[in-house]
């Protein structure tokens, strides 16, 4: 049984919740209050360990100013979101910062693997309101650019430095 509460009386109403399939809006009616309200059965997720995901051969270096220390986001195959960490945001490479210029979704490094089984990192905006900064040039609306070793982004007042692992050996 899960309980939830009347929006407007805060008067606690019971139901079986394995009785409706994931996903389903329910709406209820407070026997007290007569208030109407609906809620949604949350889905099951499936979540990814990190195991599974595939490391790509690169990395981000957050570079250390007044709002965070020094930081180091490792890139996976697919799609980087970066950006501030909020709990519950949908960054799934965030900086742990207080810079309030970088917002929670800044920007997206795209890592995969071309048709040669060569490595390539993308860069484009993610609609942020101070936009992103590659190489000190801002990237348009559905810009985006191929990174290489050693390119700086900035979002906001942050500046991160892109990593190839491989770039020492070289």
């Amino acid at each position: 049984m899960k309980r939830i509460r009347c929006p407007k009386c805060d008067n606690l109403i019971s139901f079986d919740e394995t009785a409706y399939e994931p996903g389903r809006v329910l709406v209820f009616e407070c026997t007290d209050c007569h208030k109407q309200f609906k809620i949604k059965i949350p889905e099951k997720k499936v979540e990814i360990e990190e195991e599974e995901q595939e490391a790509a051969p690169a990395y981000l270096t957050v570079i250390e100013n007044a709002f965070h220390f020094k930081q180091t986001l490792p890139l996976f195959l697919g799609e980087n979101v970066i950006g501030r960490y909020v709990k519950g945001n949908k960054a799934n490479a965030p900086i742990k910062t207080v810079d309030p210029s970088v917002d929670t979704t800044h920007c997206v490094v795209t890592a995969k693997i071309d048709k040669d089984g060569d490595w390539m990192f993308l860069l484009k905006d993610a609609r942020s309101n101070t936009g992103t900064f590659y190489m000190d040039n801002i990237l348009g609306p559905k810009e985006q650019v191929r990174l290489s070793a050693g390119d700086i982004i900035t979002i906001g007042a942050t500046t991160m430095i892109f990593h190839l692992n491989d770039e020492d050996e070289e």
